[in-house]
């Protein structure tokens, strides 16, 4: 993509002095619901008004959202409220309704983003518009599929853009609905600074009592926006009930929140700060040596392996290596989610130094 900084001039136009909010309920239910949440929110800080019309289910058979009719709801809203509205679109029908009903805002879910084929047939159907068009993260934590929804509505002259970070699907338990893998919404900063970033931490959690720590470590990382769903009954939500919040606690959640500048000029800032860099970069050097005497140790047990015939993957040792690990990372300080991610990475290094070895 070229020319990005255009890409942020919609999100300059708010005029904001505080990151961008998208709220509004998972799903539109009933007119008299939808307005009574917009207008809830219409004295917040609250910008764009969110509502899902459709609603792509895993399984069959559960609410699949009102549909078109959804949409003059959103309509009265705007007229009564001033509150730009926002839905999510999967395929070009929707796409079409969005546009008859002046939809502000349409997002890509995170299962239509996993489809080039079907970003593209959305891309292709928004052509030429001026709408702001936010693609969620796709299920997998796969970043050139997350820029290539992006970049395929870019090159169909689509400017107002922006990602929605929601977290990935995983098979593992963890405290998260979709763990957020930080690193990877980084790596997207790194690549494209000029592409607004929006974090979604309804998704990212699951459950309302942790919308504000996950809301506070995006901010700390510089994210643009905040999109955080919110129903004034959340606990008789026909959709995603545990992890909606009411307009009053989206508002305590503002209230605590706090925006980080992005750097302090004062000198005793920088000097500390250049002293600790200096540190974690001598740190960081000795962990790539520790790693590296690891590897090779891995590579003669991967010659004694072959010489006597035994198979790489040896599970009783690992979960033996595994629980002792967490144990001693919990007494440094170290969550087990890290724990498990770190050494997993090295098991599976490990494994493929071994293999290769095994297999010459």
């Amino acid at each position: 993509m070229e020319n990005t900084k255009a890409l942020r001039t919609w999100l300059d136009d708010f005029k904001l002095e505080h990151p961008l909010v998208i709220a509004g309920p998972c799903s539109a239910e009933t007119e008299e619901q939808v307005l009574a949440i917009a207008h809830e929110l219409k004295d917040s800080d609250v910008s764009i008004y969110r509502a899902g019309i459709w609603k792509p289910r895993t399984r069959p058979g559960g609410f699949e959202g009102v549909g078109t009719i959804g949409l003059k709801w959103l309509q009265k809203a705007k007229a009564e409220t001033g509150l730009l509205m926002a839905t999510e679109v999967a395929n070009a029908a929707h796409v079409k309704l969005a546009l008859e009903h002046d939809i502000d805002v349409l997002w890509i879910g995170a299962r239509t983003t996993v489809n080039p084929f079907a970003v593209q047939e959305i891309a292709d159907a928004l052509a030429g518009t001026d709408k702001i068009v936010l693609v969620k993260n796709p299920v997998n934590p796969d970043l050139a599929l997350w820029l290539g929804g992006v970049e395929r509505l870019y090159n169909a002259n689509i400017k107002k853009l922006g990602v929605i970070h929601r977290g990935f699907s995983t098979y593992e338990k963890t405290k998260y609905r979709n763990i957020p893998e930080w690193q990877l919404a980084i790596e997207l900063q790194n690549k494209f600074p000029d592409l607004p970033l929006i974090c979604d931490p309804s998704h990212i959690t699951g459950k309302r009592d942790m919308i504000q720590e996950v809301s506070q470590q995006a901010l700390d990382l510089n994210y643009d926006g905040l999109i955080i769903e919110t129903h004034t009954d959340p606990d008789n939500a026909w959709s995603d009930a545990a992890q909606q919040v009411t307009p009053t606690v989206l508002k305590q959640i503002f209230k605590s929140l706090r925006v980080r500048k992005e750097t302090d000029q004062a000198h005793d800032y920088n000097q500390k700060m250049a002293s600790l860099r200096v540190n974690i970069d001598e740190i960081d050097t000795k962990l790539l040596e520790t790693l590296g005497k690891r590897m090779k140790i891995s590579d003669q047990i991967g010659e004694l392996k072959k010489e006597k015939n035994v198979a790489v993957l040896q599970n009783k040792r690992w979960n033996e290596i595994l629980g002792k690990m967490i144990l001693e990372g919990e007494q440094k300080g170290l969550s087990e989610e890290f724990i498990l991610r770190i050494f997993k990475a090295i098991h599976q290094e490990s494994i493929s130094h071994q293999e290769k070895v095994i297999n010459n």
